[in-house]
């Protein structure tokens, strides 16, 4: 069961997002906020898996909410993730959203067809970028430079299977996927990934694969990619 918070000053929205969600028997809405503030006090009551966030809301920002949520483990929510949902698609407010930790950003006029996937696969610590955004960021990944002496210093903490991991993870596979592919456990595979978080100093897969991107490890591949 993956528990959901809503964050959105609108109560339609909010109840239009609890019915979407409400007929998947693996997901439960157990919260609502109408800011950031409330955001914040709500997950650190809660403790939700995944917190769909507006960004523009009244007081503290979607943004400035989802980067305390993700880097503040003082308020005991250290394993939250946030897909942000939001009205606006422009690059500066995808930017925003992933560097303050977000780990996917949906745009509200794909929800209905969308939020549902894009939910699961935030919570099973994946990435998930809306389709009419991820050839932007994909192209700012591919034109940014991809060297770095800090992150070289991170990589070489991995061993040499640690490291092909790290770079399926950066392809999309999920633990499953690598396992075949590797023909290891699952068990082995989290073991590996497990370690690569950590070695890394990584929050979640996601910092983990910006870090295989902007260290060079990986390109971003030639298509766009919705999930990560």
């Amino acid at each position: 069961m993956t528990r959901i918070l809503i964050a959105d000053d609108q109560a339609l929205v909010r109840g239009g997002i609890a019915m979407l969600l409400s007929v998947h028997a693996d997901l439960e809405v157990v919260g609502e906020a109408s800011t950031g503030e409330e955001a914040i006090a709500q997950a650190k009551k809660l403790h939700p898996d995944v917190v769909i966030m507006d960004l523009r809301m009244p007081g503290l920002g979607g943004a400035q909410a989802t980067q305390i949520l993700t880097s503040d483990t003082d308020i005991g929510v250290d394993t939250v993730r946030v897909l942000v949902l939001t009205m606006f698609n422009d690059d500066e407010s995808v930017y925003e959203a992933l560097r303050a930790g977000a780990s996917g950003f949906l745009v509200k006029d794909e929800a209905p067809e969308h939020l549902v996937q894009a939910v699961r696969v935030v919570a099973d610590g994946r990435s998930w970028l809306d389709p009419t955004i991820a050839g932007s960021v994909i192209q700012a990944l591919r034109s940014a430079p991809t060297v770095s002496a800090p992150n070289d210093r991170l990589l070489a903490r991995l061993t040499p299977r640690e490291t092909e991991i790290l770079a399926l993870m950066a392809t999309g596979l999920s633990n499953a996927q690598i396992s075949e592919r590797l023909v290891l456990s699952q068990a082995t595979t989290r073991t590996h990934v497990s370690r690569v978080l950590m070695k890394t100093g990584s929050r979640d897969r996601t910092q983990a694969v910006v870090l295989a991107y902007q260290s060079g490890l990986v390109r971003p591949p030639d298509h766009d990619r919705r999930t990560t």
